[in-house]
């Protein structure tokens, strides 16, 4: 009788990090059950011109700077549900130990930044358009929720919105010692 091994975790990232290589469209959560890893482990095999990670204690002023955009749709995806929202992320503030969401009406809640290891400042293809999110991340490498720069009349990036992503992106990274 033979078994065959299961490969190992390193040699499932690598997989993935070739398959992304070729190709970094697709559902990223799809993925990482495909691969048996997490998310933030997806994330991290795409080609690093597609993402830039922050650490999570810049969680609170990333939401701050976030809520002056304007118009963005706002993800949660967990395994039974994907939730989208369309609009201004509104502003909030520290209570409790909770970033609340002083929404009103449209999208509210109350956000856990402690709960944030990592941020990361993705831009990539899904479905044959450009994409560019903000996406947070727990210390299990799963999502929290992503927010998506908007689009125009003709569905292309919002050029306002996307200067301000990179900019912050770039900011966030240098403070973190991050920047190339």
């Amino acid at each position: 009788m033979t078994t065959e091994s299961l490969p190992t975790r390193a040699e499932r990232l690598e997989k993935l990090r070739m398959q992304l290589a070729e190709n970094q469209d697709g559902i990223l959560e799809a993925m990482a059950l495909q691969h048996g890893v997490t998310l933030l482990d997806v994330v991290r095999c795409l080609p690093h011109r597609c993402w830039r990670r922050i650490d999570g204690q810049h969680f609170v002023s990333v939401m701050q700077e976030l809520a002056n955009w304007g118009e963005l749709t706002t993800i949660v995806h967990t395994d039974g549900v994907i939730l989208e929202f369309t609009g201004p992320l509104p502003g909030g503030e520290l209570g409790k130990g909770f970033y609340n969401l002083k929404g009103g009406s449209g999208l509210s809640g109350h956000l856990k930044p402690d709960c944030c290891s990592d941020i990361v400042f993705l831009e990539r293809p899904f479905m044959g358009m450009q994409t560019a999110s903000v996406q947070f991340f727990s210390a299990g490498g799963n999502s929290m929720f992503k927010v998506y720069v908007g689009r125009d009349a003709s569905h292309r990036l919002r050029t306002d919105q996307m200067e301000r992503f990179e900019s912050l992106a770039l900011r966030l990274a240098r403070q973190s010692g991050h920047a190339a």
